[in-house]
C-alpha cells in the first residue's frame, strides 16, 4: 500500500541539545513585549533563542538572569549587559493587527553601543514560527556575515513496524524537527530524498513497484512523476544547481554507472564507464564537476571529476572506506562517511589542502547532508540503541539530536535557502 499525504505528522521529531561550543558568542534575546492577545504556543523570542543556540555559534543568556527586559533602544542600558558578559542584545515588540502579527526588533552591539540591525516584519498569526525563524536568520547574518539557515527545511525517512509490517514515511519539517508533515507513506522502502534547488520538489527512490524507481514529488500539489524506471538499479538522485538535470546511478547497461538525465527531454548521458561500481554522485560547487563513490581502487573511496568527461581523481586516502560525498556550496569541503577501526564516522576533506578531519565519534554515523550556508551538518546515527538525526557545526563543534518520537529516522536531506 502506498499513501500520499500532507497531513501533520504524529511522529514529529524531538530536539535534544547534547553539546555546547566553548567559543560560542554570548547573546541576550530579550522576551519581546506584546501588544494584543498573542496566539498560544511557543514565544517568538524563545524560538529565536533556541535557533541561535542550535547553531552552536551562540550562547543565549537565560531570561531569568537578565537584569532588565527592554523592548526598545531607549530602555537598553549597555553597562548592565557588559556586566553580564554579553556581546549582543536583541530586543523587540510584537503587535497583533487583525490576523497578522507584526514584529519590530533591533539588534545591538553591546561593546560598541551601536544598533547593527533594525527591521519590522510580519506574518499570519497562525505562522509565528516562520516569523521567528526569519528573525533568527537576520540576526545570524548581521553578526556572522553568512545567511542564516533557520527558515530552511529538512526531509527524512522514518520507519516503524506494527504487527510485523514496516511503515516508511517521507517527512518534511523545520530544521528543529517542528511542523513535520508526511509527504509519502509506503510499506516498501523509501530512500535518498534530494531537494530541488528551488525547494519545491523532492526526488527520491521508492520500492513501491517492487524495484528501485526514482520519483520527483511536487510538494505544493503532491503530484509525483516517475523519472527513472530502467531495468536494474535506479538510485542516488542529485539535482543540478540549475534544476534542469539530475545525476543518478543506473545499471541499465549492466554495471552501476553515473548518468546525467535532462529532466525536460529525459535523455540520459553516461558520465562514468568503468568495471567498478560508481555511485552516490553529487555536484560540486561550480555545477560543472561531480564527486562520486567508486571502488575502482579496491574499496569505496571518494573521487572527483572536474568536468563532464574528465577522468575521476581519487581524493580520499585516510582509510579503506570513504563513501557518500556531500560537498558544501562554497567549494571548501567535501563531507562523507569514513570508516576506521570498524567505526563509521563523518569526516571532511579540505579541497584546497587535502587535509582530512574526522568530525564525529559515535561509530555508526551515515548519510551526511550540509546546510545551504555551509555552517552546519546533519547525519543519521545511533545513540543508546536509538535511531536519531544529529546536527553539528560544520567544524565538528556543538551538537543537537532529533530522535523520532517513534520508530527509526534516517536519510536526512537539508533543503535550500529560498529567497
Amino acid at each position: 500500500m502506498m499513501l500520499l499525504s500532507a497531513a501533520s505528522a504524529q511522529a514529529e521529531l524531538l530536539i535534544r541539545v547534547t553539546e555546547g561550543a566553548d567559543s560560542a558568542i554570548p547573546i541576550s534575546v530579550v522576551p519581546f513585549a506584546e501588544n494584543g492577545s498573542m496566539p498560544a504556543g511557543d514565544k517568538v523570542s524563545s524560538i529565536v533563542q533556541a535557533d541561535l543556540a542550535m547553531s552552536g555559534e551562540f550562547r543565549p543568556l537565560p531570561p531569568e538572569k537578565m537584569l532588565s527586559l527592554p523592548s526598545k533602544r531607549s530602555d537598553v542600558y549597555f553597562r548592565d549587559w557588559r556586566l553580564l558578559g554579553q556581546r549582543y542584545v536583541l530586543v523587540g515588540e510584537l503587535t497583533l493587527n487583525g490576523d497578522r502579527v507584526q514584529a519590530r526588533y533591533e539588534l545591538f552591539d553591546v561593546n560598541r553601543e551601536e544598533r547593527i540591525l533594525g527591521e519590522t516584519a510580519a506574518a499570519p498569526a497562525s505562522n509565528m514560527r516562520s516569523l521567528a525563524h526569519h528573525i533568527s536568520d537576520k540576526v545570524y547574518e548581521a553578526i556572522t556575515g553568512v545567511p542564516g539557515a533557520f527558515s530552511t527545511k529538512l526531509a527524512y525517512v522514518t520507519l516503524d513496524r506494527a504487527n510485523g509490517q514496516a511503515r516508511y514515511r517521507l517527512q518534511v519539517s523545520d530544521i528543529d524537527g517542528k511542523r513535520a508533515r508526511i509527504r509519502l507513506e509506503s510499506k516498501e522502502p523509501i530512500l535518498s530524498p534530494a531537494w530541488s534547488p528551488d525547494g519545491k520538489k523532492l526526488a527520491y527512490v521508492s520500492f513501491e513497484t517492487g524495484k528501485p524507481v526514482i520519483f520527483v514529488h511536487e510538494l505544493g500539489s503532491g503530484n509525483r512523476t516517475k523519472v527513472a524506471d530502467f531495468p536494474g538499479l535506479n538510485s542516488a538522485p542529485a539535482w543540478s544547481p540549475d534544476g534542469q538535470s539530475m545525476l543518478m546511478t543506473l545499471s541499465k547497461d549492466g554495471n552501476a554507472e553515473i548518468y546525467e538525465m535532462n529532466l525536460q527531454t529525459r535523455k540520459t548521458t553516461k558520465l562514468t564507464n568503468h568495471w567498478a561500481i560508481d555511485t552516490e554522485a553529487a555536484w560540486d560547487a561550480s555545477g560543472n564537476g561531480i564527486f562520486l563513490t567508486s571502488d575502482r581502487s579496491g574499496g569505496p573511496q571518494i573521487y572527483r571529476m572536474s568536468k563532464r568527461g574528465a577522468e575521476p581523481q581519487r581524493i580520499t586516502f585516510g582509510s579503506r572506506y570513504n563513501a557518500r560525498p556531500r560537498p558544501d556550496n562554497a567549494g571548501n569541503y567535501v563531507y562523507y562517511v569514513h570508516q576506521r577501526d570498524r567505526a563509521f564516522t563523518i569526516a571532511r576533506t579540505n579541497l584546497k589542502t587535502g587535509e582530512e578531519t574526522v568530525l564525529t565519534r559515535t561509530g555508526s554515523d551515515e548519510s551526511p547532508s550540509v546546510s545551504p550556508n555551509g555552517r552546519m551538518l546533519i547525519y543519521a546515527t545511533k545513540q543508546s540503541g536509538e535511531s536519531v538525526l544529529t546536527v553539528i557545526s560544520a567544524s565538528g563543534g556543538a551538537a543537537y539530536s532529533l530522535p523520532a518520537s517513534e520508530g527509526d529516522v534516517r536519510d536526512p536531506a537539508w533543503g535550500p535557502i529560498v529567497r
